[in-house]
């Protein structure tokens, strides 16, 4: 009699929901570069000016450490969650709506559409940037401005969006991520220390009023948590292959120890150097020779291109799921279905960056309506839900002041976002040159 081992029982006893994308596919460090690329994506580029620059050494330091560490052990509430009931839960929302019902099933999709959307648009942004940066090292004559080369951008996502049929596909283009984020991570900082060594002594204060130092400060506590989390832990575990929990348990750990070295190195060295005048965008900051410049630049451009794919795949395998689109990925309908549909997401997506490019303050908003409450509310909360009968007091009252304490914090970053966001609509029109 053949011999049963234990994965082969693990499958048999939790039932896997339909969906057109591959599930437990990939290996645990293929997951942990997935999660890494999130977080080593060319948005670390603006960390020195949004996060350091309005906290300061000693906040932004702490913050960033406490940030890594509240993001793991909130991450792994979700991941322990995903075969609850006997049932893998390969989306959010299939989760929250397991555990609270349909009500909450609708809310969670609609807090993480919006946060994944609002990613989307800053990567776009950030590409943008990259693009318009490159042009300037080789032509500044003022022709080509943010908006194009948002457009171009969002053409480029979309050709390579209608590309890749699901997450499982990435396994190559997550090597060469890897690779553009190194180039770019380590250009940035070997100029931005050999700047620093340089330059005569920065001035490192917090810059602004005593009541928008106030909102600044709290819409960087909002980068904080948006830099180390995804908003779609459970879509990613699902191409985890099995034991599904041990497994990404593991590229979690991966993620937040040697994935966020890179990101702590080139956030604390442009800081270092540039002190409270970096910019959102550090390779602007940087000196160096023009080709090894153009070459961060396109590195961070390309890195984006594939990093906005994970973020978007969601949506995809959504509609995919719903419409039926499964098999070749060249089939026909499947290649008309993509172009339009995918083409179609990215075009407005796309038209949004390019309409409002104020990139901090959109991190800053995307963390508070949506990363916290999806990250850290819903995360204890929904734990707390699932496992009260095994939890003591302690954990339980623990567990309750982790919800009532992102809660405010919710608030608090969503009112300080929205304001900085007024504020810099005023000083900019539609469509703005930054």
């Amino acid at each position: 009699m053949a011999r049963t081992n234990d994965a082969d029982v693990e499958k048999l006893e939790v039932a896997v929901p339909e969906t057109a994308h591959q599930i437990s596919s990939d290996s645990w460090f293929q997951v942990g570069f997935v999660l890494t690329t999130g977080i080593n994506s060319a948005y670390v580029l603006g960390y020195s000016g949004t996060i350091m620059v309005p906290l300061g050494w000693i906040s932004g330091v702490v913050g960033l450490i406490a940030a890594t560490a509240i993001s793991l052990y909130a991450n792994t509430l979700i991941a322990k969650l995903h075969e609850l009931g006997g049932k893998r839960h390969i989306r959010y929302r299939d989760l929250a709506g397991f555990v609270y019902g349909r009500k909450a099933y609708a809310l969670t999709w609609g807090l993480q559409y919006v946060n994944l959307f609002m990613i989307n648009v800053g990567f776009i942004i950030l590409a943008g940037q990259a693009l318009k940066a490159v042009y300037i090292l080789f032509k500044d004559d003022n022709v080509m401005k943010l908006p194009y080369f948002i457009a171009i951008a969002g053409f480029i996502c979309a050709l390579f969006a209608i590309s890749i049929p699901h997450l499982s596909a990435l396994r190559l283009w997550l090597g060469f991520s890897t690779l553009f984020s190194l180039i770019y991570i380590l250009v940035a900082f070997i100029l931005s220390v050999r700047d620093g060594v340089k330059a005569p002594a920065r001035d490192y204060s917090i810059p602004g009023s005593s009541a928008s130092k106030i909102f600044t400060t709290i819409g960087a506590a909002a980068n904080l948590v948006f830099a180390f989390n995804t908003g779609m832990l459970p879509e990613i575990q699902a191409t985890v292959r099995q034991p599904v929990v041990k497994n990404m348990l593991k590229a979690l750990y991966f993620q937040f120890t040697v994935g966020v070295l890179p990101m702590y190195a080139v956030t604390f060295a442009g800081y270092w150097a540039y002190g409270s005048s970096t910019s959102a965008y550090l390779l602007n900051n940087v000196n160096g020779p023009v080709w090894i410049k153009a070459m961060a630049n396109i590195s961070a451009f390309l890195q984006t291109v594939i990093a906005l794919h994970i973020f978007a795949s969601p949506m995809y395998e959504y509609l995919d799921t719903k419409y039926g689109i499964k098999g070749s990925a060249l089939n026909v309908k499947n290649l008309s279905f993509r172009i339009a549909v995918r083409g179609g997401y990215l075009g407005i997506t796309a038209l949004v960056s390019a309409m409002l490019p104020f990139l901090g303050d959109f991190m800053s908003l995307t963390g508070a309506v949506s990363t916290f409450p999806l990250t850290f509310i819903l995360a204890n909360h929904m734990y707390f839900v699932a496992k009260k009968a095994k939890l003591s007091s302690a954990q339980k009252l623990w567990h309750w002041i982790n919800v009532c304490f992102f809660g405010c914090m919710s608030l608090a970053a969503a009112v300080a976002a929205l304001r900085l966001i007024a504020v810099d609509s005023k000083n900019f029109s539609l469509f703005a040159d930054l």
